[in-house]
């Protein structure tokens, strides 16, 4: 049996600086440690097991997320998605492959982080394919100082697999930076926020007015074409169309006038035909 490690958990971590020192202090594991642990884990469900894999491992997540503090992200919160990568690692990491737990849980590690990082860094979400998360992670160390010259996007456009232009677009979201709609409370008050700029069209005085005005057109044509119609006629259109809550169907009204429902669909037809006509006069 797997001789048992000391893990032991600090009770409190004040900051990034403190919990960095403490997960360097967990022991590293041996290959034959590792392994007793895996198989304690994948055949008895040992989560004390999985404790300990995850722990010892806890190193490698802040050395990978160390990696991609470029992006603007908190680093903290880089480790923490790390972590998830690395608990996935654990739960799916089969001790028989002849493979170490820290070749293969470096890819779970960085998957979350790089979702995470898609998720996260810009409001717009900006890489949707394999290609692009590609061109996204590795344009930064590819593209160089200085400014990007056509002939080296196409050269990284060829390396990934991307369009040139995918890559100048690349380049520019790099550049840019969200801007809040919005004033934050920290801001200068003197500051005027985008959202002061975009102007409600609805709330113009005239925007206003025409639109009373067209529901008053509107309101008053209807009435006229109503009277238009002959008494049936203006019967079946209004509990047909003009009424909230049940409105007649053909039958019902077919049953009641004592005719087909077919004629009161043609008595509909042309007394709805006759309204539009009066309407678009109005």
């Amino acid at each position: 049996m797997t001789q048992a490690l000391a893990f032991p958990v600090p009770n409190s971590l004040g900051n990034i600086d403190q919990y960095v020192q403490a997960v360097n202090r967990y022991p590293m594991l041996t290959e034959e440690q590792e392994m007793g642990l895996a198989r304690r884990l994948r055949h008895e469900n040992d989560l004390e097991a999985a404790r300990q894999m995850v722990l010892s491992h806890l190193r490698l997540v802040v050395s990978v997320a160390r990696n991609y503090l470029g992006y603007g992200l908190p680093h903290a919160d880089l480790i923490q998605e790390g972590n998830i990568g690395l608990m996935k690692a654990v739960k799916r990491f089969d001790p028989d492959r002849g493979v170490r737990l820290v070749s293969f849980a470096i890819h779970w590690i960085k998957a979350e982080i790089h979702e995470y990082i898609l998720k996260n860094w810009r409001l717009v979400k900006i890489a949707t394919t394999k290609a692009q998360r590609k061109l996204f992670f590795n344009l930064r160390s590819m593209r160089g100082e200085g400014s990007l010259s056509m002939e080296d996007a196409q050269g990284i456009a060829s390396k990934l697999g991307v369009k040139t232009e995918e890559v100048f677009e690349m380049q520019t979201r790099f550049a840019g930076g969200d801007v809040a709609l919005e004033s934050g409370p920290d801001d200068d008050e003197e500051r005027v926020a985008p959202i002061a700029w975009l102007a409600d069209e609805s709330a113009e005085p005239s925007e206003v007015l025409e639109t009373l005005e067209v529901e008053r057109v509107y309101d008053t044509g209807l009435k006229t074409a109503l009277a238009s119609l002959d008494e049936r006629s203006r019967a079946i259109v209004q509990r047909r169309w003009l009424v909230e809550d049940n409105p007649a169907t053909l039958h019902e009204l077919a049953a009641e006038y004592g005719v087909s429902a077919e004629r009161i669909r043609q008595i509909e037809a042309k007394a709805m035909q006759k309204m539009k006509g009066l309407l678009a006069s109005a």
